[in-house]
Formats: structure tokens, C-alpha cells, sequence
């Protein structure tokens, strides 16, 4: 858990006063009861931890955002639940698809269609089972009907709009993150499924960031359309795991953290018909202590804006754009489950301009920023918790 700061007055007191004062556009929906999972000093200051789930999700794993200020939830063994602006936490969503729970599959990223005021539609990225105790990568869409005689909440018509070209055995790298560009396209990465070499075979998706229609089908430019030897869903390959994307705000590009091997996490902007290089080069070193040739040995390969070792095992992005944080505007915040915080990244042109580790003491797997300018963090445990983090004015000398 996060170290909590020492304060002359109580915690309560200093989160009234925080409440008070905070600008009207930073105020929270949520019922906040004043418990808190602790507190931290960063580069914008001290920062409270706010525990509004405590040990009510089974490894959750994404999350979004309705605009009545509810939130979607979904859990790895297969759940999609909302919590509600009580704070009241609902049972399974019904008419979800059916997930490959096992290992790292299950049901994974969520994410509302840009026109979801008007359509009412939820993408869901899952562990696909398939034949002989196989399972792919998917991504599909139904229609969230809520608020019915019986109170409950389900998805309409759910239907399977794309899947990871071939079906694996193994319960291993799945990707899963999903992004809507700007021009209308959504992205899901994915991983190779632990398989390395099909990550540079462009006849399967394994290892590859593809890009689609918002229905499912293939856009018109994209790099690999017309290309007998290669999946036209594809936009980037070579890429190992996937599990962290978010689009810039600034300039609409699409940013990735993947996980590398022992050592060798990497921030990459993946480009149309470029390859990232997996498991050719790599800035890690295999499991086993054999060596990967490093990536400036292969110019013809894109090399990444950044790489980490030790490692961050970076799950979930999200660019900041919100007021409750002016320090950290235009920042991307990327879940660390091995370093068991955040990694706060700032941009410019392109290039890792600075970086900050926040530590928070718990496996943070999704980063999300609130309607109301808050993160909100997701934490991987059996028993794992919704955050969110909030200033914490400084102590009155």
C-alpha cells in the first residue's frame, strides 16, 4: 500500500478542506466515504489515494467511463459490472461473450463507441476460446440497455467483429487494449501469444496492432490491403505483449507500451506497415539469459521512443488533459504492475521529454482519467480495488 503522509491534523480533516476548495469542474460524482489506501509525494506535489472499491474485483482489468458519470468495470474471470454514483457496485452485465479465462485470458479491455450517446454501443476485447483448448484475441460490440423494470443491465446483440488469426494454445500474451483514432478507426493490440517468430510473419496476426472499421471491417488504407501474404487487418507487427494504448489528444497519434522479455519494456508510436522487430531484436535478454541483439543493430526495424530495464510491465495508458492536475497535463500515465504504481511519461515531438515513477504499492493494471479530472486506477489482485488519485493541499506551516 502507499506510504501515508505525515500530517499535524487527521487525513479526514485535510480531505474536507481538499473537497472545499476544489474548482467546480474537479468535483467527483462518487460518494466518497473519506476512507483512503494511503497517500504519496510526487513532482506535482503530495497526492491522496482514494480507495472507492476496496477488494470488491476479481482482476479487474479495463474500464470506461458512461457519460452519466457510471462506470464500466470488467473482470478477468469474465464479468462486466458498473458501479454506480452511490458507489453501489452491480452484479454481472448480462449477454457478454463467452471468455478463455485461464492464465491471462478472460475478459479484458472495455471501451464506448465515439458515438455512444447516440448508439449506445460497448466494445469488449476477450480471450476468444476455440477449438481443442485453444483461444485467440477478439474484439466485439453490443448495445447497453439499462435501467429496465428488473434493474438490470445487459448487452444487446453482441457481436464478434474481429479475431486473432490463428487460435494458440497457452494462456499467455493477449494484448487486448483497445483506442479509437480520430478519424473514426479503432485499435486493438495484441500479443504473439508466447510464440515469438509469427511476430514477424505477416500471414497471421500474432504480435500485431490492427486497425478496423468501427462495424469490424478492414479500412481502404490500410498498409497491408491488397497484400496476398499478409492479414489486411494489420497496421504494425513485431510487437511482443501489448496491454498498454492510448491516443494522444494533441496530435491523435497512437501510443503503445508492450512488455519485452527480461528487461526491454518499450513505449513505441506505432507507424502504418512498420516492424517493431520482436523477436529479432529486442532491448531485453530471453528468459533464459541468451542474448537478443539490440535494435540499433537492425536500422530497418523501428526502434522504440523509450525502453525500461528492470522492467515497468506497463498495463493500461491514458494521456492527462484534465485541471485537477495542471502539473501533469499532457502527460501519459501508464499502469506499472511490476514496479506496482504508475509511470507518468511527458511527450514532446515525438521524444520522452521526462519521467516519473509513482509508487503505489499494488499491481496497477488500467489508468483512466474521470469526467471530473481525476485518475482512477485499477489494482490486479483477486481482490483488487478501484483508486482514484486526488491532490493533497500542503500542510499550513
Amino acid at each position: 500500500m502507499p506510504t501515508l503522509l505525515s500530517s499535524g491534523r487527521p487525513l479526514a480533516l485535510a480531505l474536507a478542506a481538499l473537497a472545499a476548495s476544489a474548482p467546480p469542474a474537479a468535483q467527483t460524482s462518487y460518494g466518497y466515504d473519506g476512507g483512503s489506501a494511503g497517500s504519496v509525494m510526487t513532482q506535482a506535489g503530495p497526492v491522496v489515494v482514494q480507495a472507492l472499491v476496496d477488494g470488491d474485483l476479481d482482476h479487474p482489468w479495463g474500464m470506461a467511463f458512461l457519460p452519466d458519470g457510471r462506470l464500466l468495470v470488467t473482470e478477468r474471470p469474465g464479468r462486466l459490472r458498473i458501479l454506480g454514483t452511490d458507489g453501489e457496485l452491480s452484479g454481472a452485465v448480462e449477454g457478454t461473450p463467452t471468455v478463455f479465462a485461464q492464465g491471462q485470458g478472460g475478459l479484458l479491455d472495455v471501451a464506448l463507441d465515439p458515438d455512444f450517446a447516440e448508439n449506445d454501443l460497448v466494445y469488449l476485447s476477450y480471450a476468444r476460446p476455440g477449438p481443442e483448448g485453444s483461444a485467440a484475441t477478439a474484439l466485439g460490440r453490443g448495445r447497453l440497455v439499462t435501467g429496465g423494470a428488473d434493474g438490470e443491465a445487459r448487452l444487446d446483440g453482441f457481436e464478434v467483429l474481429f479475431t486473432q488469426e490463428p487460435y494458440v494454445t497457452g494462456p499467455n500474451h493477449f494484448g487486448s487494449r483497445i483506442a479509437f483514432s480520430p478519424d473514426g478507426h479503432v485499435f486493438l493490440t495484441t500479443g504473439e501469444r508466447f510464440q515469438f517468430d509469427p511476430a514477424q510473419d505477416l500471414s497471421n496476426h500474432l504480435g500485431t496492432v490492427v486497425r478496423l472499421n468501427r462495424d469490424g471491417s478492414v479500412p481502404d488504407d490500410n498498409p497491408f490491403v491488397g497484400d496476398p501474404d499478409a492479414e489486411p487487418e494489420v497496421w504494425s507487427y513485431g510487437h511482443r505483449n501489448v496491454e498498454s494504448a492510448a491516443i494522444d489528444p494533441e496530435t491523435g497519434d497512437l501510443w503503445i507500451a508492450e512488455m519485452g522479455p527480461l528487461g526491454g519494456d518499450e513505449l513505441n508510436r506505432p507507424e502504418p506497415g512498420r516492424n517493431y522487430g520482436w523477436p529479432v531484436v529486442s532491448w531485453g535478454i530471453n528468459y533464459d539469459g541468451t542474448a537478443i541483439p539490440d535494435p540499433p543493430t537492425r536500422p530497418d526495424f523501428a526502434d522504440a521512443a523509450t525502453h525500461w530495464s528492470p522492467v515497468i510491465s506497463p498495463s493500461g495508458m491514458a494521456f492527462y488533459t484534465g485541471r485537477v492536475f495542471p502539473e501533469w497535463t499532457g502527460s501519459a500515465f501508464i499502469g506499472s504492475l511490476s514496479r506496482e504504481g504508475v509511470v507518468r511519461v511527458r511527450l514532446d515531438g515525438g521524444a520522452v521529454a521526462e519521467e516519473e515513477v509513482v509508487p503505489l504499492g499494488a499491481r496497477v493494471r488500467d489508468v483512466e482519467q474521470g469526467p471530473d479530472g481525476y485518475l482512477y486506477l485499477l489494482t490486479d489482485q483477486d481482490d483488487g480495488d478501484l483508486w482514484r488519485l486526488a491532490p493533497l493541499e500542503a500542510e499550513d506551516e
